[in-house]
């Protein structure tokens, strides 16, 4: 079947986000280095983000309540207050930097739009993904926006049957775990981007074998391998 819907993922697809988390880890591991080294440290955290998530959602938020708790926990409960302090500020930081976009973000948007339905399909804080999008200068592109709380095979379904069914239907992004395999698995294409930076928690295996799973370098690419597809 001719593809007619393509959905985007927002973060690290369409624009840069990953590497702000990173370096509020950097400054992490240096307001607890009398605590704990640095290894150390990143492995505590990421394993408080896996156990949070499900109570806390994807996005800053979660985040920062992670890094809180992995304080008090490597300083035995004596995290100094001003420590606390400069973590909520981080945080707040998060929520405010620019948005930049990724290469050929806008470009792709632009030739795709009006030739396919476009969804946006992110997930995350629900005030911080309106904000980025809004700075990103792309949302009037979309036929539809959805954030979602996570990315299921069941949760692609169901937005894909909104827009033409997901035989007919193409998810862009760079997680393997969230963007590509569950939407292969809902029965639409599912194409890899490669990022340069991937949180741990999104990796997972390129599901090789699978008749609809392509991968591109850049989002330069996107255009063509429609045009081979439909």
């Amino acid at each position: 079947m001719s593809i007619t819907t393509v959905g985007f993922d927002a973060d690290d697809t369409l624009w840069h986000n990953e590497r702000h988390f990173r370096m509020t880890e950097e400054r992490f591991a240096d307001l607890l280095a009398d605590y704990a080294e640095k290894e150390h440290l990143a492995e505590r955290l990421l394993a408080a983000e896996k156990k949070n998530v499900g109570h806390y959602g994807f996005g800053v938020k979660g985040f920062v309540l992670s890094m809180i708790e992995t304080a008090i926990e490597v300083t035995d409960e004596r995290v100094p207050a001003r420590v606390i302090r400069e973590l909520i500020d981080t945080g707040r930081d998060l929520l405010t930097y620019p948005i930049e976009l990724m290469p050929g973000a806008a470009e792709v948007i632009a030739a795709c739009a009006g030739r396919y339905e476009l969804v946006l399909i992110t997930k995350g804080d629900l005030l911080d993904q309106e904000r980025k999008l809004a700075q990103s200068g792309l949302g009037e592109s979309f036929d539809g926006i959805e954030i979602v709380s996570d990315k299921t095979s069941k949760i692609y379904a169901d937005i894909f049957a909104r827009h033409g069914g997901a035989q007919r239907s193409m998810m862009v992004g760079n997680s393997l775990k969230s963007d590509v395999i569950p939407a292969i698995q809902a029965g639409a294409w599912g194409i890899h981007v490669p990022s340069d930076i991937t949180w741990a928690l999104e990796h997972a295996d390129a599901p090789e074998s699978e008749a609809r799973f392509r991968t591109i370098p850049t989002l330069h690419e996107l255009p063509s391998l429609l045009e081979s597809l439909t």
